[in-house]
């Protein structure tokens, strides 16, 4: 059996953490959605599972207009459509998410 593991070191994490407070603190939230693709990617391209490299292909602006729509969808349903939102953000996640060959 092939082994699974993780090689992301501390370094890397905190420095791409720093950077990714200051993108949304000065795109004043809005550049979000360009953290989240830049952390799920450190994960996943760091992840071996069975002996298989994981990737990302997700992009800040697919997921940008995705936020949109679901910031959106929350402030028309007062809040009732966030408990959906973590769900659609792992779904965009996984559907981004593949093996290298």
């Amino acid at each position: 059996m092939k082994q699974s593991y993780f090689d992301g070191g501390l370094g890397s994490y905190i420095g791409l953490q720093i950077t990714n407070v200051l993108i949304v603190i000065f795109t004043v939230g809005l550049g979000t959605p360009w953290a989240i693709v830049r952390s799920y990617r450190w994960e996943i391209e760091h992840s071996v599972i069975e002996g298989k490299r994981l990737m990302f292909n997700g992009s800040a602006g697919s997921l940008f207009t995705h936020w949109i729509l679901w910031w959106f969808l929350t402030m028309i349903t007062f809040g009732i459509y966030s408990f959906w939102v973590h769900i659609k953000v792992i779904e965009w996640k996984t559907e981004h998410t593949y093996f290298v060959s």
